[in-house]
């Protein structure tokens, strides 16, 4: 834990691109939060106010992602998982809670796998899901959904709503996740994690799915608590993917405060 910082804004240069970073600073036990994959620090702000000003929370913007993030050549998930340590280095943090949401929810696994040391304790909130959801039929449709939802991207862009990666880039992004959360490649990964960690879990679709695509994935949770102990599901909650930070930030709370409270209790 680190004493006396004081609030901060600003952009943290890192390989080919910089970072648009909040730290809210003070002596708390200090929590990154990790967003969804085209997303913005914004949405968590409900969480941070259901927690309040006795944690210190840390929040930024991806590579390419909301109005000041600069671009990169690399959207990688290995890219994202290196500015983890880029923003926690350029803060000086040596030991967080990490929160991720969807994309970020994959992100803070493999960051908490690779950092047993550094990681108090992760919560993974309606994403990090080992199945076999991808494969060449679905890579086309991806391909075909950000094709088609391109001039909405790109209209919002200037606000910072959408990402200014195009509409490849994106689509490549969220197939690489897809082949990524294959259940023989991220089985391993949580299998593997060391610090307590909880999932929150939402109901029904999300963008993109259909039917009961999304329920399906989430059985994977079943194996997954069942070989790794430090794994539980904190909380199944009513709200659907896109509204469960807005709506379920309380749930989402009380996971991070158990996952701090056994993770210091552990070190």
């Amino acid at each position: 834990m680190t004493t006396g910082n004081a609030p901060w804004t600003g952009l943290i240069p890192t390989e080919d691109t910089a970072l648009a970073c909040t730290d809210t600073g003070g002596d708390g036990t200090a929590i990154i939060y990790l967003n969804g994959q085209f997303a913005t620090q914004g949405y968590w702000r409900r969480t941070i106010a259901e927690l309040g000003p006795q944690w210190r929370h840390i929040t930024f913007d991806e590579r390419g992602r909301g109005r000041k993030s600069r671009t990169s050549s690399d959207y990688s998930l290995e890219a994202a998982v290196r500015d983890v340590d880029a923003v926690l280095a350029a803060r000086g943090v040596e030991r967080a809670v990490v929160v991720g949401w969807s994309y970020g929810a994959v992100v803070a696994a493999h960051w908490a796998h690779r950092n047993p040391g550094r990681a108090i304790g992760t919560v993974l909130v309606d994403g990090c899901y080992p199945y076999d959801w991808m494969d060449e039929a679905m890579e086309q449709r991806i391909r075909k959904l950000f094709k088609r939802m391109r001039p909405v991207m790109a209209a919002l862009r200037p606000t910072g709503l959408t990402p200014r990666l195009n509409a490849d880039e994106q689509a490549e992004s969220n197939i690489e996740l897809g082949w990524l959360s294959r259940a023989d490649t991220l089985g391993p990964v949580l299998d593997a994690v060391q610090v307590p960690t909880r999932y929150v879990v939402a109901s029904g679709t999300s963008l993109g799915s259909k039917g009961d695509e999304q329920e399906r994935i989430r059985t994977s949770l079943t194996g997954v608590t069942a070989r790794n102990a430090n794994i539980e599901i904190a909380a199944k909650v009513p709200s659907n993917h896109g509204a469960i930070l807005s709506k379920e930030c309380r749930a989402i709370a009380d996971a991070t405060r158990e996952v701090a409270r056994l993770g210091e209790k552990s070190h």
